[in-house]
C-alpha cells in the first residue's frame, strides 16, 4: 500500500532576493534539505526533510533563510491533535515504535516556574556577595561518621569518601556514542577546569579521556557497556544506572548508525549493531541484591570511591530512595521525566514518570522523618535550565544538580530532538566524522565554563538575596520559597507555603 503523504511539520522559507546560490546550505545541512537546480539556476529545499536545527539559518551569509511552522492543519479536533494523527499514520506505514531524542516537550506544569524565592531586608538584612565570602563549595557523601578518637585523643577520619564540588553543578550522564567525542572532550575538560564532575552515562569510557579521571564519573547500567577492572578505577566515584528519567522503567537504546569504530571498542560491542541494556539489572532484583552490587563495587575500589545510584522520578520514589539510602549507597541521583535522552520511545518519554520537583521534595522529606538524611547526597536532573532552577532544587532538598540539556545547549544544541538520527548538524549528538568537527571542543569547553560561572555568580546573588552565605544553609530550607499558582495538595508535597504567608 502506498504510504500516507504527511505534509511537512516545518516550512524552508528562501529570501530570492538575498540567496546568492552559494550553496553554503547545501554542504551544511546532514539532512539533505537543500540542493541546487541546474537547469532553474537557483537553490531549492526538500522541506520533508527539515528537522528544524537551524543549522542552515545560522551560517546563511545574506540572511536568506528562515524555518516556519507550518500553519496546515486537519480539521479542528480538540482531541486528535495534528502530532496525534501524524503518528498513527507513521506507525500504521512502519509497524515500528515512534523514537524520540531529548526531554518531554509537552505542557504539564513546570513546578520551578510556580515557585518564588524569599528575600531578606531589615531585620534579616541581605549579604553582599561582591564584598562578602559566600560559600558555594559542596561535598557529596556520606556525612553520617561517628566521632571517634584513638589511644592519644586525636580524631579518627571515620568520613566516608566525598566528591568535592568547587559549586552544586556537575555535567549528567551522557554516553560516548550518544553524543560525540569532541561533544566528550569539552565536558572532561570543563569538569577539570571548574573542579566539579562530568558523567560517562553508560557508553564506557574512551581511552583518551582517562587523563581526566578524577573529574569522572563513570556509570555501570545493565547492559555493562565498557565496564572491566580499569575502567571502574580511573574515575572519582561510580554511578549504577537504575532508572532514567526519559525512560522510566525501560533500559537503554543506541541505534546501530552511531555505533561507529571508537565507540564498538569502548562499548565492547560490535559495529553497527544497535546497543540495547535490558530494563532491569539481571542481577538485581530487589533492595539487597542491589547492596550487593554496591558492596561489590566498593570492594573492587579498595572502598575509595563513593557509589552513586540513579534512579528515575516515579510514584513510589521516596520508598525507593529511603531502601537505597540504607543499602549502602552514598550518594542518590533522581532524574525528573522532563530529563533528556538521545533515543527513547516517543509513548514512554511523553507519559511515564514525574515532575522533579514534587519526587525531590518527597524524597527529602522521607529521609529527614527517618532520620537518615545525613546517610546519603541528592543529586538532582531533569531539565535544571537556570540557576533560579538550582537554587530552588537545592531549598527543595538537594545537595547538587546535575546538567544536561542546558549544557548541550552551551556547545551549541538547537534542540531540534533528532539525536537518535545521528546527524546532528552541530557536532555533538553524531558520530560521522565530517559533523563530529564541527564542534570545536577549545571552544565548546570553555563556554561550559562560561555557563556554569555565570550560574555559580546567579547562585551567590540568589543566596545573598536572601541572607545566606552557604549553599549547605540553604539546602532543604524551604522557608525560602514561596509558591504561587499551587493547588493545597501540591503545596503539602513540596512543603512550600503559599506567597502571601
Amino acid at each position: 500500500m502506498e504510504p500516507l503523504f504527511i505534509y511537512p511539520e516545518y516550512e524552508v522559507v528562501r529570501d530570492e532576493a538575498r540567496c546568492i546560490a552559494c550553496r553554503v546550505c547545501e554542504r551544511q545541512c546532514a539532512n539533505e534539505v537543500h540542493y541546487y537546480d541546474e537547469r532553474l539556476g537557483k537553490m531549492l529545499a526538500d522541506s520533508t526533510k527539515c528537522v528544524n536545527c537551524h543549522r542552515c539559518v545560522c551560517v546563511c551569509p545574506t540572511h536568506a533563510l528562515k524555518i516556519r511552522k507550518s500553519d496546515d492543519t486537519y480539521k479542528v479536533n480538540a482531541n486528535w491533535e495534528n502530532s496525534t494523527i501524524n503518528e498513527v499514520y507513521r506507525q500504521a506505514g512502519t509497524g515500528g515504535v515512534l523514537l524520540s531524542s531529548m526531554g518531554n516537550p509537552k505542557p504539564y506544569p513546570v513546578y520551578w516556574d510556580k515557585l518564588l524565592v524569599n528575600a531578606s531586608q531589615v531585620t534579616n538584612p541581605s549579604i553582599d556577595p561582591l564584598r562578602e565570602p559566600m560559600e558555594t563549595t559542596v561535598y557529596l557523601g556520606k556525612k553520617s561518621a561517628k566521632i571517634e578518637r584513638d589511644a592519644n585523643g586525636r580524631l579518627r577520619d571515620t568520613l566516608a569518601p566525598q566528591l568535592k564540588l568547587s559549586t552544586p553543578i556537575m555535567f549528567s550522564a551522557m554516553s560516548y556514542g550518544s553524543i560525540s567525542y569532541n561533544a566528550h572532550e569539552s565536558l572532561a575538560r570543563a569538569a577539570q577546569e571548574l573542579g566539579i564532575y562530568y558523567n560517562t552515562g553508560e557508553g564506557g569510557l574512551h581511552r583518551d579521556f582517562y587523563q581526566y579521571g578524577k573529574n569522572t564519573i563513570v556509570q555501570v547500567a545493565s547492559g555493562r557497556f565498557g565496564v572491566f577492572a580499569e575502567y571502574l578505577e580511573n574515575n572519582a566515584a561510580i554511578e549504577i544506572k537504575m532508572g532514567q528519567g526519559a525512560k522510566p522503567g525501560i533500559g537503554g537504546h543506541l541505534p546501530g548508525e552511531k555505533i561507529s569504530d571508537e565507540v564498538s571498542v569502548t562499548r565492547m560491542i560490535p559495529k553497527g549493531v544497535d546497543a540495547i541494556s535490558p530494563a532491569p539489572h539481571h542481577d538485581i532484583y530487589s533492595i539487597e541484591d542491589l547492596r550487593q552490587l554496591i558492596f561489590s563495587l566498593k570492594e573492587a575500589t579498595a572502598y575509595k570511591k563513593p557509589v552513586i545510584v540513579k534512579i528515575a522520578a516515579v510514584h513510589n520514589v521516596a520508598a525507593i530512595a529511603s531502601g537505597i539510602a540504607r543499602s549502602g549507597a552514598d550518594i542518590i541521583a533522581l532524574d525528573g521525566f522532563r530529563g533528556g535522552t538521545g533515543a527513547a520511545p516517543t509513548r514512554i518519554r511523553d507519559n511515564v514518570g514525574i515532575p522533579i520537583e514534587l519526587a525531590l521534595a518527597a524524597i527529602d522529606a522521607r529521609l529527614r522523618q527517618e532520620g537518615i538524611r545525613d546517610d546519603v547526597s541528592l543529586v538532582v536532573a531533569g531539565s535544571i535550565r537556570s540557576s533560579a532552577d538550582l537554587v530552588k532544587a537545592i531549598a527543595l532538598g538537594a545537595d547538587a544538580c546535575y546538567i544536561g540539556t542546558a549544557a548541550l545547549l552551551a556547545l551549541g544544541c538547537h534542540l531540534c530532538r533528532t539525536c537518535h538520527s545521528g546527524k546532528c548538524n552541530w557536532g555533538i549528538a553524531t558520530q560521522r566524522p565530517e559533523l563530529v568537527k564541527r564542534l570545536n571542543p577549545d571552544v565548546g569547553y570553555k563556554r561550559l565554563v562560561n555557563l556554569v560561572h555565570a550560574w555559580t555568580h546567579e547562585l551567590q546573588e540568589m543566596m545573598g538575596g536572601m541572607g545566606i552565605n552557604s549553599v549547605e544553609a540553604l539546602r532543604g530550607n524551604r522557608l525560602m520559597l514561596r509558591g504561587v499558582g499551587l493547588t493545597e495538595k501540591e503545596l503539602s508535597i513540596l512543603g512550600v507555603r503559599h506567597a502571601g504567608e
